[in-house]
């Protein structure tokens, strides 16, 4: 079965009545958008995704139209965590460039209209894939979407950011390192038990960072269920989840774009292609695919390219601290939170066996 777009990762089309611990006022929203959205409401239908590990996320039906109502989780949060005002902006700027992105409507910074910040976009009528394997796909559609995912990073890191308004975005310098450092902060933010993996990671990464910079407007949560695909083609209609984009690194998107190739196909919410037949499904190996990257970007390969798995990984193991940490406090945006935070663990052990032999 095909699986419908919207705007938060790990999610299809479901949605459920809004869950506990997550409502607001409906009957003040309505009122605040009726003038602030291109038509006033005939009605106004809310529902929630049931996906989304991080950020709420509601589908609005208006009568009209359908939108897609992103806004901060309730609880404290970490610092930096949760940015959807620079998804927002992000939007807005790569709207005239080649990046497909969603047409955002409107922000609201202020917290007391419904008790957190958000925003509201339009609702995309297309495709979101949750398992990387694409089992309902033939062959020959695994292989054009692989190359079409392949195609929008690729397209994405050879923006210029500065001719697109996102010389602010960021500062690229050193990014590496200010990643290492933040998601180190992050994780004993949230840390709940030992995990050896993590700590060694946490020792190594910062002593071993490869030499030379580069700068692009770096995605930070790169995957294929972050992408909305046309209906009837491979073509891709919008990138999604940009709130840990910044400008830094464009080698760190492309190991995280490829961790699914360090991950079984049992991975719980995230499936992954380390122990499938590749070539018999039209999928691309890892190598394949990291060379169609070079290709469109004009490299001769990626030197260091176990590092910034490593670092990926390490990245990745530290959200789910983070999804896990909210789970134990009951302020996760998901109901499988508690699942997807023990993948905390296995991911940095894989994350330290991309560089264990340099130790």
């Amino acid at each position: 079965m095909k699986q419908r777009a919207e705007a938060s990762p790990a999610a299809g089309m479901e949605t459920t009545a809004i869950r506990d611990g997550h409502g607001f006022d409906v009957d003040g929203l309505r009122a605040y958008l009726a003038d602030r959205l291109p038509e006033r409401p005939t009605r106004f239908d809310i529902t929630q995704f049931r996906g989304g590990q991080s950020n709420p996320t509601f589908l609005v039906d208006t009568g009209a139209r359908r939108y897609v109502l992103r806004k901060k989780p309730p609880g404290d949060l970490l610092p930096s965590a949760h940015m959807i005002e620079r998804e927002f902006f992000v939007f807005e700027k790569l709207a005239p460039t080649g990046v497909p992105v969603p047409t955002v409507r409107h922000l609201c910074e202020d917290p007391d209209v419904i008790g957190t910040p958000f925003y509201v976009m339009d609702f995309l009528d297309g495709r979101v894939f949750r398992n990387p394997a694409l089992p309902d796909c033939s062959v020959a559609e695994r292989t054009a979407i692989y190359d079409s995912m392949n195609s929008t990073l690729a397209t994405l890191h050879s923006v210029d950011y500065r001719a697109a308004g996102l010389d602010t975005f960021g500062r690229p310098e050193n990014y590496v390192a200010r990643q290492i450092a933040l998601w180190t902060k992050q994780y004993r933010a949230s840390e709940t038990e030992t995990i050896e993996a993590i700590d060694t990671l946490i020792d190594w990464l910062p002593a071993h960072i490869p030499a030379g910079e580069e700068h692009a407007i770096a995605h930070g949560d790169f995957r294929l269920e972050n992408l909305v695909f046309a209906p009837d083609s491979a073509a891709v209609l919008a990138v999604l989840d940009w709130e840990l984009a910044t400008l830094g690194h464009p080698l760190c998107d492309v190991a995280y774009n490829c961790m699914i190739y360090d991950l079984p196909s049992t991975t719980p919410n995230l499936g992954g292609l380390s122990d499938l037949d590749l070539p018999s499904l039209g999928i691309p190996l890892e190598a394949d695919y990291v060379d169609a990257y070079c290709r469109r970007t004009g490299r001769d390969g990626i030197a260091e390219f176990d590092f910034y798995k490593a670092f990926s990984l390490f990245r990745f193991a530290a959200i789910a601290q983070g999804v896990y940490s909210r789970a134990l406090e009951g302020t996760a945006s998901a109901p499988n939170a508690m699942e997807v935070g023990r993948l905390a663990r296995p991911l940095a052990e894989r994350g330290w066996s991309h560089v264990s032999w340099r130790a």
